[in-house]
């Protein structure tokens, strides 16, 4: 079954976005997943098609309000098993085993949040998974949406024309990757490394290996720790 990905959003016009292109876009066009937007919009039940509200309490900005929220959640979740997920600076950090989870899923239901967020009752009510991808605010959450479909859908099989290229790559191993090198083999007086051009795969994996680890230390320690 085709992976498929369905996105709520008041400006379904930025989808795919870049993810009409390159592998993803391929991968589209073979059918080996799927995207659909709905218009939250379209669920207001007012002449002036109303999707927010002013804060309960007072304060700045605005609320997207739960009962049109909710009725565009229920019309493309109907008897729908996928995950559901809000993107919010105040979710859970979004992780490449999250990710791998995702993507061995039938798809996904992808909330894209604007104004000064979502009513809480519709977050508990349906079932919303607040997933951040860093501790930065955008201006809405499609930017957020697509880079969690972009995350997901390189790794679906098949996408990549190597499915071994997803192994070694950061976060993989709770490490980060290795660095890279390729042809020429002197370039502005800089050499590949000699172990890289030795056809000693054993040794080549213990190098990589070992420049991930320092690599990982130098950048990211919190990742060391959490293994």
């Amino acid at each position: 079954m085709a992976f498929r990905a369905s996105v709520l959003t008041l400006y379904p016009e930025m989808f795919p976005g870049h993810l009409g292109f390159s592998l993803a876009g391929k991968a589209m066009e073979r059918g080996q997943w799927s995207l659909d937007t709905v218009q939250i919009r379209d669920f207001a039940t007012d002449r002036h098609r109303t999707v927010d509200d002013t804060p309960a309490g007072g304060g700045a900005g605005m609320v997207l309000k739960a009962d049109v929220l909710a009725r565009a959640i229920d019309s493309a979740s109907e008897n729908d098993t996928r995950p559901r997920l809000l993107m919010s600076p105040r979710g859970q950090p979004l992780t490449q085993e999250r990710v791998r989870e995702l993507a061995a899923s039938d798809g996904v239901i992808i909330v894209c949040g604007r104004f000064e967020g979502v009513d809480q009752r519709v977050i508990e009510a349906r079932g919303l998974e607040e997933v951040s991808i860093g501790d930065y605010v955008l201006s809405g959450g499609e930017p957020a949406a697509l880079t969690v479909l972009d995350a997901i859908v390189r790794i679906l099989p098949g996408v990549m024309g190597n499915d071994l290229s997803g192994l070694h790559e950061s976060f993989e191993g709770g490490l980060l990757e290795h660095p890279h090198y390729t042809r020429p083999q002197e370039w502005e007086g800089r050499e590949i490394p000699a172990i890289l051009t030795s056809g000693n795969h054993g040794a080549i994996e213990k190098w990589r290996h070992q420049e991930a680890v320092q690599l990982t230390q130098e950048r990211r320690p919190d990742l060391l720790e959490k293994g």
